[in-house]
């Protein structure tokens, strides 16, 4: 038996220096869609959690577990509802002042996109799921149109990390290429 296990040790390496490492599965670069987004080098890449979702990122905090997730979806050219639909979605996870909630459409890089955001207490959770509020967070997401259907970008987490990250933010929207 033991000379059987010292044939196979070798296998065993090189089978194991075969898989990805972890730092193999954050890539610099990804996509969503037809648009390419370069990562910022802090934001950590997180595996999806739902096929729903084609990426995910994770925003570090001052504290310890106290990050903002990124969730990105695309549904293709003709997916994902209607462009209002969406944005009132959004705000009704929050409970917010309405003063609070903002939306705005721009052109960053070359593609138009709507940005909202709003804080206030966040009800986390898959709709029609168990939901958790969690108090003074906030939402900064971003609908970025594109020909192939658009991408919802969607940060929610502690109002301190999410406004903190919100120049970031805007930068990594202008890296989205074809």
């Amino acid at each position: 038996m033991k000379m059987h296990l010292r044939r196979l040790l070798p296998v065993f390496a090189l089978v194991a220096s075969a898989l990805p490492s972890q730092a193999q599965q954050a890539p610099d670069t990804f996509a969503v869609g037809a648009l390419n987004f370069k990562r910022p080098a802090d934001w950590t890449w997180v595996p999806v959690s739902s096929p729903m979702r084609k990426a995910q990122l994770s925003v570090p905090g001052t504290e310890a577990g106290k990050n903002a997730d990124i969730t990105f979806f695309h549904f293709g050219p003709s997916g994902g509802g209607d462009l209002d639909s969406n944005v009132q979605r959004w705000l009704r996870q929050f409970q917010s002042n309405p003063a609070a909630e903002k939306v705005e459409t721009k052109t960053i890089g070359a593609r138009k996109t709507t940005l909202v955001s709003t804080v206030g207490t966040f009800s986390s959770g898959m709709p029609g799921q168990p939901t958790a509020a969690m108090d003074n967070y906030a939402l900064l997401g971003a609908i970025v149109e594109d020909a192939d259907g658009s991408v919802f970008v969607k940060m929610t987490g502690p109002k301190a990390v999410v406004q903190a990250a919100n120049a970031k933010f805007l930068e990594f929207l202008e890296s989205a290429k074809r």
